[in-house]
């Protein structure tokens, strides 16, 4: 916390039992303020591969029919996605090529993952559509997180912790400024 670190402690953790991360950085993706998913003009998805420098288009490899790149909003460090190259919604859309790509860059971002950092563990999905919590839906991508004991993802079920967007003082300011006078 930044201004009231004693009153913070007091609120956070007081009534539920929950300690707080706070991650103000994820509130661009949460608001939405991303490009439009339309196929090669704004979509992540479908730009990311068209830099030049894969460094500076952190794609991590490159397959015929699909990539791996870094998530911009990663769970834990090494948080990869593997994507067609082509601007797909859903796992059943792809051909037969790209999905045993699609597979064997799963894989191997596993086997990348275990020798360069060690992880105890990895969730492997995706998410198709809105109501499962894809945030960029017009493009199939699956994530690829490694997960060690008491890391970030999935607090709340395994050590009674939250991750909040926004500090208490930001959301403070914006009640106070949307108050009905």
């Amino acid at each position: 916390m930044r201004v009231f670190p004693e009153l913070a402690r007091e609120f956070a953790a007081a009534e539920d039992g929950f300690e707080r991360l706070w991650t103000p950085h994820r509130m661009a993706y949460i608001k939405g303020d991303r490009p439009s998913e339309a196929a090669g003009e704004g979509c992540p998805f479908c730009l990311a591969p068209q830099r030049a420098d894969d460094a500076e288009g952190l794609i991590v490899h490159r397959g015929k029919h699909c990539y791996v790149v870094m998530n911009l909003f990663p769970y834990n460090p090494g948080h990869v996605l593997v994507c067609p190259y082509r601007h797909v919604a859903l796992y059943v859309d792809l051909t037969d090529e790209e999905a045993e790509e699609f597979t064997s860059l799963t894989r191997d971002s596993l086997r990348a993952l275990e020798k360069a950092s060690a992880p105890l563990g990895f969730n492997i999905g995706m998410n198709q559509g809105a109501v499962a919590g894809a945030g960029v839906q017009a493009h199939l991508h699956q994530h690829v997180v490694p997960r060690w004991g008491g890391d970030s993802n999935f607090l709340p079920v395994i050590a009674q912790t939250k991750a909040l967007p926004m500090l208490l003082e930001d959301v403070r300011t914006q009640l106070v400024a949307a108050w009905p006078r």
